[in-house]
């Protein structure tokens, strides 16, 4: 193992799950916008950053499924809701490939981050 990556998980693991789930949100949504922002180049990394992003919200809807989640349950059901869009925009996007319809998904990953992180949501800069 290399000295980068036990810097990389010693870091990782001293963070609270909220902060990881936080990290993990704007990462797939720096790579979603990556690929919007250099279509042309970048669109054939389309497929594997949506996968990643789906499998992400596989874990956020699975997690507040559980008995002993914290969340209140209206929490609950939104973050439900919001997995549901982001599977059926994920389904959509890889049937029709636009880059404007990654923009949905950009801003749902970075606004929940942002609540995840304690800085709450700027409604008039999501």
């Amino acid at each position: 193992m290399d000295l980068s990556r036990t810097y990389a998980q010693a870091e990782v693991s001293g963070l609270k799950q909220s902060e990881l789930e936080s990290r993990a949100l704007i990462r797939t949504a720096s790579g979603l916008n990556l690929i919007k922002e250099h279509w042309e180049e970048k669109r054939g990394e389309l497929e594997d950053a949506l996968e990643k992003n789906r499998k992400l919200w596989a874990i956020l809807a699975s997690a507040v499924r559980e008995d002993d989640c914290p969340q209140p349950p209206e929490v609950r059901r939104s973050i439900l809701n919001l997995a549901m869009f982001v599977f059926q925009r994920t389904v959509d996007t890889l049937a029709s490939p636009e880059p404007h319809k990654l923009d949905a998904l950009i801003s749902i990953n970075l606004n929940i981050a942002k609540g995840l992180s304690g800085e709450g949501v700027d409604a008039g800069n999501p």
